[in-house]
């Protein structure tokens, strides 16, 4: 055996290089504790119907097959399309459906489905007697209608929809539907030219700063124009229980048609060229107006100009009428909100946005409803004299609830609430809704009319305990109704009878969550709806802690820490250990500093986060807080490098001192933002002894105009996106990197090149690293083949570079 031979053999048996094994092709499969998360049964999507006396349970099979997330695809301006369905591209469908009764907690099966039917999306008809539910067929999509009242589904007509924006369908009232129809008579589609037609330009004329990110799937030949015409041509129509369908106008692009409450006009919004290679579809032109039921133009509500220059900030929006929709309590009145300060947040303005009504049949000039100093974040309408505004400025986190009066003139704006968006202790809770007889959502009035009811998290240093309010609109004071108690973590779902009752998911640590119905103000136990088993019952037994820590400048620090079943401190000492985590950008180090989750949640095991790990005997530290805090003027992301550090060496030494972790065993992971930490950490630190980084961007100059919260862009804060980038730094990366990227993500800014080109800098500096690139896989991986495949990978870096590893002495632990 030669010199040569022998070191590679002693490398192999060290652990120092990869062993054959890791070269084979295709797609491998880990452990079988493992693999058994991921075929673990998921839990049905439940939708309470508009009567509040029943609930449709949509049936889950396991993951979907390679075989079927590898479909041809297209890629059109920011949009995914299947073009055989001309839908959406999607591959989570429901199995099954079931309908249960919420006052006795019968189930009934739904019959009438095909053999292994493919479900998509569905809705309650108003009066709860029937939902509407589409099915990808053999040759599209399809429109289903499930008689509640006999359990019952048929397929309505023989057409198919066009699903490529929205579901394809909505409720006209009880009896009608509107749908959106692929075009009987459009022929085939586009074919790509053999050859080129010429070069494809792009130009800039010059103008003002403007922020444009770095999107994917952008249009880049006039040969993608034409296709992303074809695809979005739809017909509209009004089709009957019967199946029949009348239709409106005539084929053309339309991006969303909602009908009025009253069912009198539609409200259109259409694709209009020219088209951009430069932003995705959400910014290109739009022609919004008002259509009769014939299909004719009633009312131009705007037509919106191609968007491809934007002021720069995340407070910035469009010129004119934007957020344009139906007065849910009315007949037919529009809404929309419109910026008064040109859009640009750097403009000194009293006014940045006013909201705005119009009636039908809109010969009448706007009435103007309300003026805000902000942006408008949302509304919720509930009659003539209640709604709530929400207004919103990025830049501070300052949020204002607003009670106004749409229909009486003259009546101020009454504040309900002010607070940072990032204070989760002082969130009073969401209004609760329930639909009125056209399917509208309205504010859900307590006895009289005069009060709210108000769900909320209940975010409190204990932890989060959700809760119940009624919120009395005359003094603006909060009567707590309901809270959840220890040792259950209870979630409301609805206030039902008049406020006497309420669903409730609940759930604790060994039990998986559940409906229950609750009579409020009365002791006792809730009474169980569903009987949901324990998805996972092999790791019954895990333990959990919520842990709370201090950082060194003295931010305290809240983390998740679960031990395998059985294990004891003691008697086994430390554990390696994996931690996963995601920064978060904070405005204020007491809105940083607040407790998140709650140590009652069910212990879910699943295959996505770091949990899979306890089933290999792992510790895990989930969801430590990396905050990175700029108060004031100060930016998050001035001092970024140090607060991550910090944040890193204050959970290392918080699970060291209790003797839960082996400091020398202890690798860091994350998905995304968390990714591009993990790479930052390994570069910056010695903390860790390896990593994995899930779909993350690691070079900040290829997302020059900002990410995550990053307002400014690349040349007005250099040294800021170098000194973040971990792949200047990838020379300091001395711990083993493992890389995973899908080949076709679809996130702005985690473009595959950059995992491709940090792998490549490591290679070349003789760093220890790993790139595993899955096939047809965005963002987050869908195919059971995918995920399985990275389990396997992240368990072999786990077990040779973090269970396995020699001790390397506390000096190299410090940053």
């Amino acid at each position: 055996m030669t010199h040569s031979q022998n070191t590679l053999t002693g490398l192999l048996l060290a652990g120092l290089l990869c062993p054959p094994a890791s070269m084979a092709d295709g797609y491998q499969t880990p452990p079988p504790e493992l693999a058994a998360l991921v075929d673990a049964p998921r839990p049905p999507s439940q939708s309470l119907s508009p009567r509040r006396d029943a609930i449709l349970q949509t049936h889950r099979p396991g993951l979907p097959g390679i075989v079927d997330v590898a479909q041809p695809e297209l890629r059109l301006a920011g949009l995914r399309l299947n073009p055989d369905m001309r839908a959406s591209s999607r591959f989570d469908f429901g199995n099954d459906l079931s309908l249960l009764d919420v006052a006795s907690g019968k189930i009934r099966a739904v019959a009438g489905l095909p053999a292994r039917p493919r479900i998509a999306d569905s809705a309650w008809s108003p009066d709860g007697q029937h939902v509407a539910f589409s099915l990808w067929g053999p040759r599209g999509v399809e429109l289903w209608l499930l008689d509640t009242n006999s359990a019952h589904a048929r397929r309505l007509g023989g057409f198919q929809l066009n699903a490529t924006t929205g579901r394809g369908f909505a409720w006209m009232g009880d009896g009608q539907l509107l749908v959106k129809l692929r075009p009987a008579s459009q022929g085939t589609a586009p074919k790509k030219p053999s050859t080129p037609a010429g070069p494809n330009i792009q130009q800039s004329l010059g103008g003002s700063l403007s922020q444009t990110r770095t999107y994917p799937d952008l249009l880049q030949t006039p040969y993608d124009a034409d296709l992303l015409d074809y695809q979005l041509s739809s017909q509209l129509a009004q089709v009957s229980l019967a199946g029949k369908a009348r239709m409106i106008g005539k084929p053309d692009k339309y991006l969303s048609v909602q009908p009025s409450p009253d069912r009198r006009y539609l409200l259109a919004t259409r694709l209009q060229r020219p088209y951009s290679t430069l932003v995705p579809i959400s910014r290109f032109p739009r022609r919004i107006e008002v259509l009769n039921l014939q299909g004719d133009s009633v009312h131009l509500v705007t037509q919106r100009p191609l968007l491809e220059r934007m002021p720069s900030g995340n407070d910035a929006v469009e010129t004119g009428p934007r957020e344009v929709e139906w007065r849910g309590d009315a007949p037919a009145t529009l809404f929309w909100a419109e910026a008064q300060d040109g859009g640009d947040p750097a403009v000194e303005a009293r006014i940045r946005d006013a909201l705005f009504l119009q009636a039908a049949p809109f010969k009448q000039p706007p009435f103007k409803l309300q003026e805000l100093a902000s942006r408008f974040a949302d509304i919720q309408w509930g009659r003539g004299d209640l709604a709530l505004v929400t207004e919103y400025w990025w830049k501070t986190r300052q949020l204002k609830v607003w009670r106004v009066h749409p229909a009486e003139a003259g009546q101020a704006p009454r504040l309900l609430s002010q607070r940072s968006s990032e204070d989760r202790y002082a969130d009073p809770g969401s209004p609760a809704m329930i639909s009125d007889a056209n399917g509208q959502p309205l504010l859900q009035t307590g006895p009289g009319g005069e009060s709210l009811y108000l769900l909320g998290d209940g975010a409190g240093p204990e932890g989060d305990r959700p809760f119940i309010d009624m919120l009395d609109l005359a003094s603006n004071r909060a009567t707590r109704l309901w809270r959840s108690q220890a040792p259950w973590f209870e979630t409301p779902l609805a206030v039902l009878d008049s406020g006497k009752q309420a669903l409730l998911s609940r759930e604790q640590t060994e039990t998986p969550p559940n409906l229950y119905l609750k009579t409020l103000g009365e002791a006792g136990s809730p009474r169980q709806l569903t009987f949901l088993p324990h998805p996972t019952p092999q790791l019954k037994g895990v333990q959990k802690r919520q842990l709370r820590y201090k950082r060194a400048d003295g931010i305290d620090l809240t983390a998740t820490l679960y031990l395998p079943p059985g294990y004891n401190a003691n008697r086994d000492g430390p554990l390696p250990m994996l931690m996963w985590a995601y920064p978060a950008e904070f405005k204020s180090a007491a809105s940083a500093s607040q407790v998140t989750d709650s140590p009652y949640r069910f212990n879910r095991v699943g295959y996505w986060g770091p949990e899979p790990f306890l089933a290999r005997g792992y510790a895990v530290l989930d969801d430590p807080s990396m905050p990175i805090i700029g108060a004031g003027k100060q930016e998050p992301n001035d001092s970024y490098l140090p607060q991550l550090k910090m944040d890193a060496q204050a959970a290392v030494d918080e699970v060291a001192r209790l003797g839960v972790a082996d400091r020398d065993r202890i690798a860091i992971g994350g998905h995304s933002y968390g990714a591009f930490m993990t790479a930052n950490l390994l570069a910056h630190t010695r903390l860790f002894r390896a990593g994995i980084a899930r779909s993350g961007a690691y070079n900040r100059s290829l997302t020059p105009f900002g990410f995550q919260s990053e307002e400014r862009n690349f040349w007005q804060a250099k040294e800021v996106y170098q000194a973040m980038s971990p792949f200047n730094y990838a020379e300091q990366i001395k711990d083993p990197l493992l890389l995973i990227h899908g080949e076709a993500d679809n996130n702005p800014g985690t473009f595959p090149i950059q995992s491709e080109r940090l792998y490549q800098a490591l290679q070349g500096l003789g760093g220890t690293a790993r790139l595993a690139m899955l096939p047809a896989e965005s963002h987050g991986y869908r195919a059971r083949e995918s995920i399985l495949h990275m389990l396997w990978e992240e368990d072999r870096w786990l077990e040779q570079y973090v269970k396995h590893a020699r001790p390397r002495g506390l000096q190299a632990t410090k940053p």
